[in-house]
């Protein structure tokens, strides 16, 4: 979901009063939850006419809703109280209204990355490759970068050559970390690891880490490192992706974020984007990349990891064909 999105649901929220928004909230996914409270939390004066454009797209019950919240904070605490429980919504409070570390868990998924790598910082690369692959792949990803180099490498390994996991190999953690991560025997063994596991998340390291993972492995293993190779797909690689693949993609993609991640693609790539643009449309973003002045290479990374989910789910719905590998790839 794009940022206009994500403010029109904190919107639709907002509206529906806070039984309803926590029914809601229930539904949703950790990193979604968090996205729509900093959303809400933000959100201090909404035009009237951008209430009712909102409304107007849902059912008659929202349509007749159009008073906001007074106390936005209070209305997240509370919200999230509600749909979460205490211990949930307050690992996300602190981040969502004063921006402040979390410091206790209950289960990851729920944590920012840097304490996360902080919590596993001292334990065996087999067991953090073990909680890994329990996570999704761009949280494992952000908790790698704040492992040193050594430890990275060794744990991605682990994660590469992971067949599976049985949840009670676990019990070395603390007791909590041992209940949120096991989730009992409904976890498949055959989903936990392996290469494609591995690929993902190096996908997700960016460009400098990727490379000193890679070649780490190499030296351990040149089949494995080739096989995780031949399972990534980095942004150069979009143009492997046919007309049709990339028209769905642009669908997906909001203009601004386009702007930045081709700021630093390579020249081909730029055009595979334009020629599958309207003339007008193609014209117009020429012109912003040319007055886009000079940008941060993470600010750039940052927007083509963003493209690149969205790549990746078209292909996990079956909606586009991603292809081969990404051996031949620029980086």
């Amino acid at each position: 979901m794009d940022e206009q999105g994500v403010e029109d649901a904190a919107i639709l929220l907002m509206s529906l009063g806070e039984e309803e928004a926590s029914e809601v909230f229930k539904h949703l996914q950790p990193k979604e939850v968090q996205k729509l409270g900093e959303t809400i939390a933000k959100l201090k004066v909404i035009p009237r006419e951008k209430v009712e454009q909102v409304l107007t797209r849902f059912d008659a019950v929202a349509e007749t809703q159009s008073m906001l919240v007074q106390d936005t904070d209070e209305y997240v605490r509370t919200v999230l109280r509600k749909a979460l429980g205490d211990d949930k919504a307050n690992l996300l409070l602190d981040r969502i209204l004063q921006g402040s570390d979390v410091s206790s868990i209950e289960s990851l998924k729920w944590m920012d990355s840097s304490s996360v790598a902080e919590l596993l910082r001292n334990e065996h690369p087999q067991i953090v490759a073990a909680i890994l692959v329990h996570l999704d792949y761009d949280q494992a990803a952000d908790v790698l970068k704040h492992l040193t180099e050594r430890q990275r490498n060794e744990v991605m390994l682990r994660v590469a050559t992971m067949e599976g996991i049985q949840p009670t190999a676990l019990k070395d953690l603390n007791e909590v970390l041992f209940k949120v991560l096991a989730g009992g025997d409904k976890i498949r063994k055959s989903s936990m690891g392996g290469v494609k596991t591995a690929a993902e998340m190096i996908n997700l390291m960016g460009t400098a880490i990727e490379g000193t993972v890679i070649e780490s492995i190499r030296n351990h293993d040149p089949e494995l490192a080739q096989k995780i190779m031949d399972k990534m797909f980095v942004f150069d690689d979009v143009i492997k992706l046919d007309d049709k693949a990339i028209q769905l993609v642009l669908k997906e993609v909001a203009s601004d974020s386009l702007i930045v991640a081709l700021k630093g693609a390579q020249p081909e790539v730029k055009e595979k984007f334009l020629a599958n643009m309207s003339t007008r449309a193609a014209e117009t973003l020429r012109e912003d990349l040319e007055s886009r002045g000079p940008m941060r290479l993470s600010e750039v990374e940052a927007q083509q990891k963003e493209i690149l989910k969205t790549v990746r789910r078209l292909a996990d719905e079956g909606t586009i064909i991603i292809g081969g590998g990404a051996e031949d790839a620029m980086v």
